[in-house]
């Protein structure tokens, strides 16, 4: 057993479930509060210096010296298996140049496709490792992985099996998402309609059937993909068992939220654009906005209305996007500050949508996003006494412990 102690603030929301409108600020916050882990889940949670039961039989003792402490950060939207870096497209871009004109010229997404083509699995393996190791050192404990620099077959599923080598090595919990319809392929230029059947009649059933993955995502936007491709294979995916998510409204809004509510997907990610259709949508439906500040800021771009969608009913949820063209970080404190000075939400709306938003997100709610007895021990206790502090600083990492599965993984 593992006991910690003198927990200065315990902050964590309550329930596994998505939390919408006033509950997305409602956090339990505990003072001089003390957690007993058994078996990599949580026993026990006292509080006002009371130590749980049991605690005298526990084998380790970790004292909190007065610290926050939180659940495990969940980052819910990554791109992270990838060839290559893209590091040459910032003079374009300090010229002007947008995403989808990089993209146009063969550029972006593209770019990154011939890289992670061209790369062997192990390679892919061992730099994505790599990446899960700094963000568990920040805090995060569970992480979603999407495909989409393969754009091929096989490709694609070696992305995949990627993801799944990761989630079987590494002590985070890895999440894997298959985003085939991430591009239009070179061999398919101009031929959009035939690249999603070939997906749908070749590529998913493998997928689904080999369970390499949970969720099915598509890039519905100008220049990419349009409502009625990302219908179709988005539809398709959800005969097959994958849950739907979709990248919506991030340049321009064609109707990739509405879509989302319309197919009741999990979630619906960037919504720069979004408008009342596409809220409302949401809202009805109960689709939880992934909003990712780190891509606004890195492209200059708005930042999604969180505010508006927190108004309206919508769970939101706040991830990094780190990927090696629109946000090459993967540093999720730094986009809960922004959430808090961008997307002007409270430091409790923002632990909300990095923890129980962002689990269920991911599916994975009735294990992870809170602190709460039954639930896998992934706690973090930070350099912080509260959350204000905690998303005033950015720029430095103020993870002192990370605890995952119960297990001292920083210390």
């Amino acid at each position: 057993m593992l006991l910690i102690k003198n927990i200065g603030v315990l902050q964590t929301p309550a329930g596994s479930f998505a939390h919408r409108g006033p509950q997305q600020g409602q956090n339990l916050k505990l003072c001089n509060a003390a957690v007993l882990v058994e078996d990599g889940k949580i026993r026990s949670i006292t509080a006002d210096g009371q130590l749980p039961e049991g605690a005298g039989r526990a084998e380790t003792v970790l004292d909190a010296a007065c610290r926050l402490a939180t659940p495990g950060l969940i980052d819910c939207h990554t791109h992270m298996v990838f060839g290559g870096y893209r590091q040459g497209e910032i003079p374009l871009k300090l010229q002007g140049a947008g995403y989808l004109d990089i993209l146009r010229a063969g550029g972006g997404i593209l770019d990154t496709v011939g890289k992670t083509r061209a790369a062997a699995e192990d390679e892919l393996f061992e730099k994505s490792m790599g990446f899960l190791d700094e963000m568990l050192a920040l805090g995060i404990t569970s992480v979603e992985s999407k495909s989409g620099y393969g754009l091929d077959q096989e490709n694609e599923l070696k992305q995949l099996q990627v993801n799944r080598r990761l989630q079987e090595a590494h002590k985070m919990d890895v999440v894997s998402t298959f985003l085939g319809a991430h591009a239009i392929p070179p061999e398919y230029a101009g031929r959009a309609d035939a690249y999603i059947d070939m997906l749908c009649a070749s590529v998913l059933p493998i997928v689904a059937e080999e369970k390499l993955a949970g969720f099915c995502d598509v890039f519905c936007e100008t220049g990419v993909f349009d409502v009625p491709q990302s219908r179709k294979m988005l539809q398709a995916a959800q005969k097959l068992g994958l849950r739907a998510r979709i990248h919506a409204d991030e340049i321009d809004e064609i109707g990739g939220a509405a879509l989302a509510g319309e197919l009741c997907a999990v979630s619906a990610e960037h919504l720069i654009a979004t408008g009342d259709r596409g809220m409302s949508a949401m809202a009805e439906a109960g689709v939880i906005a992934d909003l990712l500040p780190g891509t606004s800021f890195y492209l200059g771009k708005t930042y999604a209305p969180a505010r508006e969608m927190i108004a309206r009913g919508i769970p939101v949820a706040i991830a990094s996007d780190f990927n090696p063209g629109s946000c090459p970080s993967l540093n999720l404190q730094l986009a809960m500050c922004m959430g808090y000075l961008k997307y002007r939400m409270t430091p409790e709306e923002v632990l909300t949508a990095v923890t129980v938003n962002a689990a269920c997100s991911l599916g994975l709610e009735a294990r992870v996003g809170t602190l709460e007895e039954g639930k896998q021990a992934d706690i973090v206790l930070w350099n912080a006494p509260d959350m204000e502090m905690l998303v005033y600083r950015f720029g430095s990492n103020l993870a002192e412990t990370v605890i995952k599965n119960g297990e001292v993984v920083k210390a």
